[in-house]
């Protein structure tokens, strides 16, 4: 069973910077990609960034500029530097990953997520 957890959310004000972490654990063959979500109560899961594999990296347009995506796929591992956090940044911030649990047979697997307050 592929686990998640997020670490690092808070309380923060306007301005501040939080950076989050997510540990990838369990029987993996591989990972494809790493992302970052956020969710607010009753909407859709937005994505905030992601890196695959291959050196893919992207970001959300809300972002720009403030937040960095790093880690490592091979050590299981993802880290969301937020910088300049805004209030409308308040979310639930949830990890990501998708791969192989042995070859061929796919997962795609969520944490419980982490929340991120900005205050003004």
């Amino acid at each position: 069973q592929v686990q998640l957890v997020e670490s690092g959310g808070g309380l923060v004000q306007a301005g501040g910077s939080l950076r989050l972490s997510c540990v990838v654990s369990g029987t993996i063959f591989s990972i494809n990609g790493l992302r970052w979500y956020r969710q607010g109560p009753g909407m859709q899961r937005v994505l905030v960034a992601g890196f695959t594999s291959d050196g893919n990296t992207n970001y959300g347009d809300f972002v720009k500029g403030r937040f960095t995506i790093s880690g490592d796929i091979a050590k299981k591992t993802m880290y969301l530097q937020m910088d300049n956090l805004k209030p409308e940044d308040t979310d639930v911030y949830i990890c990501n990953a998708d791969g192989e649990i042995i070859h061929e047979l796919e997962f795609d697997a969520w944490g419980q997520g982490t929340q991120v307050t900005v205050s003004a």
